[in-house]
C-alpha cells in the first residue's frame, strides 16, 4: 500500500514538472503546496470535527467497563497503545476508529451498535477498528487525498482560464492541460477509493487474526446492515460526509441486506459458522453492475466482503 501511495505521488509530481515545464506556469505547483496546507489543515482539526459530528461522550473505564476490557485486550494484543475509547450518540448502529497517530487514536462506537450486537460480536466489530489504527488507515487515506485536490485545483484553474481568459496561442495547450488535469483527478480519485476498500478488507482480516472468529465479524457486519435500514434517511444525509469512517456503508443497507440474508440460512439474524462456509462456499457472485458500483464506493461490496470473511 505504501508503494502505491509513493507511486502515486511520482506520478503527481511528474505531471505538475510536466506542465510548468511546457506552459511556463509555475501555478501547478502553487495548487500543490495549497492542496497540503489544506489537507494538513483538515488532518490537524478532523479529530475534532468528527467528535463534534458524531456526538461523541468519552467514557472511563467506571462508565463502561466491557467496552475498556475488549479494547484493552485487542490493542495489547494488536501492540498499539490503548485508544481513546467514546459513545456516539448518533442512531446508526456502526464504529469507528479515527485520530493521527497510534497515540492520538480513538475508537468509539455508536449506542444502536451496543444494544444491537452480543459481546462476542462487538469485539469483531472492535478488532477491525483497532486493526485500522495499527496499518495507520487515517494517514495512509489523508495523504492519498491530496493527490485529486491537486488535479481537481488544477483542472479549475486552467478550465476557467480557457473559458473566460484572453484567447491567444496559448488557448489549445491549456485547454489540453485542464482535460489532462480531469482525467488525472478522476482516476487518481478511484485509486483513493480501491486504497480505502482495500483497507477494509486489511482490517477485516485484522479483527479475525485478533479474535479468531470470522464468523462473529461476519454476524456483526450483518446485523450492523440490518440495522442501518431502520435508519431515517433524514438522519442518514446528516451524516454523508462520515461515511466513509464507518466499518459498513450506512448508504447501501437496504440493498446491502437484501443480498446478504442469503447468508442467514435459518433466519435468525445472525450468521454462525456454518451459514458463513455455506456462503463463502456457494457459486452465487455480484452483478457485473454492483461490481462497477463498487468502483465509486470506499467500501467493498458486502458480499464478496463477507464471503472472503468464510475463506480466512
Amino acid at each position: 500500500m505504501f508503494l502505491l501511495v509513493a507511486a502515486l505521488f511520482a506520478l503527481i509530481y511528474a505531471f505538475l514538472v510536466l506542465i510548468a515545464d511546457l506552459t511556463g506556469y509555475g501555478t501547478p505547483i502553487v495548487f500543490a503546496v495549497l492542496a497540503f496546507v489544506i489537507v494538513a489543515f483538515q488532518f490537524l482539526i478532523g479529530p475534532k470535527i468528527v467528535e463534534w459530528s458524531m456526538k461523541i461522550k468519552y467514557v472511563d473505564e467506571m462508565e463502561a467497563p466491557k467496552l475498556h476490557q475488549m479494547i484493552d485486550r485487542l490493542a495489547r494484543d494488536a501492540g498499539i497503545p490503548k485508544p481513546r475509547v467514546g459513545i456516539s450518540q448518533v442512531g446508526i448502529p456502526n464504529a469507528f476508529a479515527f485520530g493521527r497517530s497510534k497515540r492520538n487514536a480513538r475508537v468509539c462506537v455508536t449506542v444502536p451498535l451496543m444494544k444491537m450486537l452480543d459481546d462476542a460480536e462487538l469485539e469483531a466489530v472492535l478488532g477491525h477498528e483497532i486493526s485500522h489504527i495499527k496499518h495507520r488507515d487515517v494517514v495512509v487515506i489523508t495523504a492519498l487525498s491530496v493527490i485529486p485536490m491537486i488535479a481537481y485545483f488544477i483542472f479549475q484553474s486552467f478550465f476557467f482560464s480557457s473559458m473566460f481568459g484572453r484567447r491567444d496561442r496559448n488557448m489549445g495547450a491549456t485547454i489540453a492541460i485542464a482535460a489532462l488535469a480531469f482525467v488525472v483527478y478522476f482516476i487518481s480519485n478511484l485509486l483513493v477509493l480501491y486504497a480505502s476498500r482495500i483497507r477494509e478488507y486489511y482490517a477485516d482480516q485484522g479483527s479475525v487474526e485478533l479474535t479468531g472468529k470470522p464468523h462473529e465479524l461476519a454476524s456483526a457486519l450483518y446485523k450492523m446492515i440490518y440495522g442501518s435500514t431502520r435508519v431515517k434517511p433524514e438522519d442518514l444525509k446528516a451524516l454523508e460526509g462520515m461515511r466513509a469512517f464507518f466499518a459498513t456503508d450506512p448508504g447501501r443497507a437496504k440493498k446491502d441486506t437484501i443480498d446478504l440474508m442469503a447468508a442467514d440460512l435459518n433466519r435468525d439474524g445472525k450468521i454462525d459458522p456454518y451459514e458463513l462456509q455455506q456462503f463463502a462456499d456457494s457459486t452465487g457472485s455480484i452483478s457485473t453492475f454492483e461490481h462497477f458500483m463498487e468502483l465509486f464506493s470506499t467500501h467493498p461490496n458486502p458480499v464478496k466482503r463477507i464471503k472472503r470473511l468464510g475463506r480466512l
